[in-house]
């Protein structure tokens, strides 16, 4: 099981045009993050703070109830952390997704939404919330088709409109997540 440390460190590899993450041990994660999507201060070395052992925790405890491999939940978890603290402020793209039937809600952060629309639904986990929009992150293995061109990938970042997403939470705990989140 991967364990936050205070040795790992975050940096922009202008080879690899991603944020990494230096875990020590000659061990580097390549974030699911391009220059064109994190912050301005990402570029640079920065240490792995408490916040971002805090926000890995959380997020590692929540991905732990899908039936997801230690691997895959550990790379989750990293993408997560990441998008948490680096990911540009960006505006809700809503239009992607339909109106959830039971008029959405505000998540809490670590909380598990389903989003939908004509091409797919799946199962995202809430890494910062707003007050009428929140940053997601998808946590299937098969992509989300947004509009039949564009897709997301396992991991990868959305912020959208609360009124898009309905609670996930009860159903993934309750073994649904097998048959929604394997490829």
């Amino acid at each position: 099981m991967l364990k936050p440390s205070d040795k790992w460190t975050w940096y922009y590899d202008d080879a690899e045009q991603h944020l990494m993450l230096d875990l020590g041990d000659d061990i580097v994660f390549r974030t699911n993050l391009s220059k064109k999507l994190i912050v301005d201060c990402a570029i640079g070395i920065n240490e792995f703070s408490v916040d971002d052992a805090s926000a890995f925790q959380t997020y590692r405890e929540q991905i732990s109830r899908l039936n997801l491999s230690e691997p895959r939940q550990a790379e989750l978890a990293l993408y997560c952390a990441a998008a948490k603290r680096f990911h540009k402020p960006v505006q809700p793209k809503s239009w992607f997704f339909n109106l959830a039937s039971d008029g959405g809600y505000t998540p809490e952060e670590g909380d598990f939404v389903q989003l939908s629309n004509d091409y797919s639904e799946g199962y995202f986990i809430v890494l910062e919330v707003g007050d009428s929009a929140s940053l997601c992150s998808l946590v299937c293995q098969n992509s989300f088709i947004l509009d039949g061109v564009k897709s997301l990938k396992f991991g990868q970042a959305i912020k959208v409109m609360h009124d898009r997403m309905s609670t996930a939470n009860h159903t993934l705990s309750n073994g649904v997540h097998a048959i929604a989140l394997v490829s």
